[in-house]
């Protein structure tokens, strides 16, 4: 991170506490394009690469990513804002300790019509076993959502699909689990969609790749929870968050000062 930092100049940058400000705007017309992208591309690179051991940078690089193609002069003004906040953590990193608890349990959330320029969804994961975070994921939907159930029901699916990797992993590896695992949701809708027949008149125009699901959750291998959006921990991979909020979840998903070593 430290190296990060010198290559662009802002070792000494004034620190931010949020990598992205809740009245961030999306990219327009009424920005330049940048002459040389070159820098914005390298730097979101590098940034990338943080995200192994920085999940609480996951929705801002990814933000960021969507514009590698032709970066713009507030996509630049945003990287800034996020190497800020860099400089502001740098003690930071996910903690893992050892524990017996082999438990899988994830949470998933979406931001229905969050990317104002083409009014698609956010979704993201958050895969835990036992207390430590192991994977997370935050990606814009590929198609538009009709409604905020819609757009939940689709997230449901890309962590249905991580969680059913994680399981069988632990088994090439001779590691026991509960049969069932348990998924977090904060939408009514959606849980009830993805284990009640009656509502599939309502999702007849999703596609079939989400729908896979339904049998794992049938079976019993998958069992979907209502959680509060208070207590949604995959919401920091989905919206800017005030610093609060921001802060309560980074501190759940045990993104912590950690000691530096040489």
């Amino acid at each position: 991170m430290t190296e990060l930092l010198r290559k662009v100049g802002m070792e000494s940058c004034k620190p931010l506490t949020t990598p992205m400000t809740t009245t961030t705007a999306n990219s327009d017309d009424e920005f330049s394009p940048l002459e040389d992208p070159t820098v914005y591309r390298q730097l979101v690179g590098s940034l990338m690469y943080l995200l192994i051991t920085r999940p609480d940078l996951s929705f801002a690089v990814n933000r960021l990513c969507q514009f590698m193609h032709n970066p713009k002069e507030d996509n630049r003004a945003t990287l800034k804002h996020v190497l800020r906040y860099v400089q502001g953590t740098l003690t930071l990193g996910l903690r893992l300790t050892s524990s017996v608890a082999l438990v899988v349990h994830a949470f998933f959330d979406s931001d229905w019509a969050g990317y104002s320029l083409d009014t698609k969804s956010t979704a993201s994961y958050a895969v835990f076993l036992g207390p430590k975070l192991i994977s997370w994921g935050s990606k814009k939907q590929r198609t538009v959502a009709r409604s905020s159930t819609e757009a939940e029901y689709k997230a449901l699916a890309d962590v249905s699909a991580e969680v059913v990797w994680v399981h069988s992993l632990l088994q090439d590896l001779a590691l026991a689990c509960p049969t069932t695992l348990v998924l977090w949701c904060d939408n009514l809708g959606a849980t009830y969609l993805c284990s009640n027949p009656i509502f599939h008149a309502r999702t007849k125009h999703v596609e079939v790749y989400y729908h896979f699901f339904r049998d794992k959750v049938a079976s019993g291998f998958l069992k979907v929870n209502f959680v509060s959006t208070h207590d949604q921990l995959a919401g920091i991979f989905t919206k800017p968050l005030a610093v609060s909020r921001f802060t309560a979840l980074r501190f759940k998903l045990r993104v912590v000062p950690c000691p530096l070593t040489a």
